[in-house]
């Protein structure tokens, strides 16, 4: 049926293919990957198009869209947003909210990195110290090495703020660095 150069083709691309799904499997493994025991608000968002070049809508409490365009470092035209400057402010913004544990207490539970380090130093006492902060993220997209395809590093640089334990605690405790560090559930599904 195939002739015998693209049987070896085909089969040296399988052993490759093999390969990378093991090595992948192998580091995601040792990760643990974080499940929510419920879900206090849940953000949807619809794109259509062209890809990167095309419109993004989310229907939230204030509903908005976006012109996607692919950046002109990729080849684009530039004139529009892309999904990296989208995913860089949602990580480096400010936002959080509390949800009642008892009768007496609140927990509060940050939203994003700057709202984490908030969150951690009134936790820890140390509002004071966090007033200054500014966080300013970059999020890297780029080729992986043992994978192929294209994947993403993010780069977060906290300004104001002297304290490195606290803002490594922040940084355990933001949901952002969690999923990409700890891995989160991704479901799934053909509509």
């Amino acid at each position: 049926m195939f002739t015998v150069p693209f049987r070896t083709y085909l089969n040296a691309s399988r052993r490759a293919v093999a390969l990378q799904a093991r090595s992948y499997t192998q580091t995601s493994t040792g990760c643990k990957n974080i499940t929510l025991k419920n879900h206090k608000y849940t953000a949807h968002a619809a794109a259509s198009g062209q890809g990167r070049n095309g419109l993004v809508i989310s229907n939230g409490e204030v509903p908005f869209s976006l012109r996607l365009s692919k950046p002109k470092v990729l080849g684009g035209d530039g004139d529009g947003q892309n999904p990296e400057q989208l995913f860089a402010m949602g990580y480096a913004c400010t936002s959080s909210f509390s949800t009642p544990r008892s009768r007496t207490a609140r927990i509060t539970r940050a939203a994003c990195f700057l709202g984490a380090l908030q969150a951690t130093a009134g936790r820890l006492g140390k509002a004071d110290v966090i007033k200054d902060a500014v966080v300013r993220t970059s999020v890297h997209l780029g080729e992986v090495e043992e994978l192929g395809g294209f994947g993403i590093a993010v780069d977060i640089q906290v300004g104001g703020v002297e304290d490195e334990a606290l803002i490594k605690a922040a940084h355990e405790a933001c949901p952002y660095s969690r999923a990409l560090t700890q891995g989160a559930v991704v479901n799934l599904s053909k509509i």
